[in-house]
């Protein structure tokens, strides 16, 4: 008989990506069971296929065909910290894990450096779709930060529900135009 020693740090390592991978899924299943997509009249300016965020709306639109968009609540960026004008969709990923950026450990020095993908205070959530702009992304959010979807709350990135990003993130693809305007 062979004996097999399998180190406790690989072991870990497997657990937390099966529960990451395992925490996306359920999103992602859960929102394609009960989610209710909204499809509204938009802007047939905007080819399908565009991400347009309205700042003061609050909003953010994936134009969909002439004419119409899905369109989802967000939290944008507080005063001084939203940008405006065209990029595309870098990166998408599932259940990232977030590394603070050097501005939010300025404000918040307790902070910890990086928040493994799938804990509960991780605050890029269920997926975030990174954008061509320094530490901008799209992205879900933490549950003690769900009630700051339709406020301006962030340090730049857009922040959407858990499961509208698990619906955003299927729907675009690496270098999907976005546009942020007032």
């Amino acid at each position: 008989m062979v004996k097999q020693r399998v180190s406790f740090a690989r072991i870990v390592g497997k657990i937390r990506v099966g529960t990451a991978l395992f925490a996306g899924l359920a999103v992602w299943m859960a929102a394609g069971e009960g989610s209710a997509r909204e499809f509204v009249a938009f802007s047939p300016s905007y080819p399908a296929g565009t991400i347009v965020i309205r700042q003061s709306e609050r909003r953010l639109y994936f134009t969909t065909g002439t004419g119409t968009a899905v369109r989802y609540p967000i939290a944008v960026g507080r005063a001084g910290k939203a940008w405006q004008g065209a990029t595309f969709v870098q990166g998408k990923y599932v259940s990232p894990a977030w590394s603070a950026p050097g501005v939010v450990l300025r404000d918040h020095p307790n902070l910890s450096r990086v928040i493994p993908g799938g804990s509960p205070r991780n605050p890029m959530g269920a997926a975030a779709i990174t954008l061509n702009l320094s530490e901008v992304a799209i992205h879900g959010t933490s549950a003690s930060m769900r009630r700051s979807v339709g406020t301006a709350a962030s340090y730049g990135c857009i922040r959407m529900y858990n499961e509208d990003v698990v619906d955003l993130y299927h729907r675009v693809e690496v270098g999907t135009p976005v546009v942020a305007i007032p």
